[in-house]
């Protein structure tokens, strides 16, 4: 299967990438590198440096490389960042996803994979999670990708698109010791944590200790960024074999285990050695207290199972990585970026 994997030139885009080249598919990665790397690229995907806004673009890009599928990752994920600039987040996430999904249809590409996010559903009345649970997010991003959820269905139901949206919880861990989290800047826990015990910060932050939970700081749910790229795999070639009417594929993406700001700190302290200090801020607008997710529905229809649920493994594959790249992928010059 060709396959166009937007965002493939980041943490989990690349991962993915690498995993549809195993598995015998040709991949086309589409970046415009604001915040992926070309390093991170296999290489024997073929990289097209282009901008998901620039219709004409991506119009030929399906001509060229006539996918039978897309796979959408390219988005902004910074869920505070999101609540100072809400109108960014929208006219990345949101109006570059539609005109995305306008080029697919003017070349009859009807398979995609939507990256989408736990945000959606805010403050849950519940958890776990399930995926007919209230959507009400409490953050821009959040409700930038509800949105995008939203045009899906209509698209499904007037054009007869064929797609999968993933939730996804908190993604961490490495897959490879070439690949890791290199975000610039960093807003991701783990990655943060780990900078103060490589001496790259002094100390790390929590934000928020009078959330309602048994220490005070907000409940994760944290999947290995190698499990998260085979729900892909699985999903699109669930797609594959879909008929023309059959039903969207949402589901959630988590281990379906949640643990506090505090007990990751602790988990990193065991893994790395260091007495990781911390300071304890403010809450950040739009964080919900708690987010875990009930994957049981991937599980029951698709078959997937994470390989790494613990958080040690977790944090350990990430401590690897980090090590191993202190820099992230340093041999990358601005140039380079382009």
């Amino acid at each position: 299967m060709r396959v166009l994997v937007t965002g493939g030139a980041g943490y989990i885009g690349s991962v993915l990438a690498t995993e549809l080249l195993q598995r015998g598919h040709q991949v086309v990665v589409l970046d415009n590198l604001s915040h992926g790397h070309r390093q991170a690229v296999p290489k024997d995907a073929e990289l097209v440096v282009g901008e998901l806004a620039d219709r004409a673009g991506l119009d030929r890009v399906m001509r060229e490389h006539s996918p039978d599928a897309v796979l959408h990752l390219a988005a902004l994920i910074e869920a505070g960042e999101s609540m100072k600039a809400p109108e960014v987040f929208f006219r990345n996430n949101t109006a570059n996803a539609l005109t995305l999904l306008e080029a697919m249809l003017a070349a009859g590409v009807k398979r995609f994979v939507f990256s989408s996010t736990a945000a959606l559903y805010g403050n849950p009345e519940r958890t776990p999670i399930q995926e007919d649970d209230a959507l009400a997010p409490t953050n821009a991003y959040g409700e930038s990708k509800l949105l995008v959820e939203r045009m899906l269905a209509w698209f499904h139901r007037i054009h007869g698109l064929r797609y999968a949206s993933l939730r996804y919880f908190n993604a961490a861990g490495a897959s490879r010791p070439d690949q890791g989290e290199a975000h610039q800047p960093e807003s991701h826990l783990i990655p943060r944590i780990l900078a103060v015990a490589l001496g790259r910060a002094q100390h790390a932050n929590i934000f928020g200790t009078d959330y309602a939970t048994p220490d005070g700081t907000c409940v994760r749910d944290y999947i290995h960024v190698s499990d998260l790229a085979r729900a892909h795999l699985l999903a699109v070639d669930a797609l594959a074999k879909e008929r023309e009417n059959s039903v969207p594929l949402i589901y959630n993406l988590g281990n379906g285990q949640g643990f506090s700001v505090r007990q990751v700190v602790d988990v990193a302290r065991q893994v790395t050695g260091h007495p990781i200090p911390v300071i304890e801020s403010p809450r950040r607008p739009g964080d919900p207290a708690v987010l875990i997710a009930s994957s049981e529905k991937i599980r029951r229809e698709l078959g997937w199972q994470p390989r790494f649920p613990d958080l040690q493994t977790i944090v350990e594959s990430a401590w690897q990585w980090h090590r191993a790249h202190p820099n992230g992928y340093s041999g990358e010059d601005a140039a380079q970026r382009k």
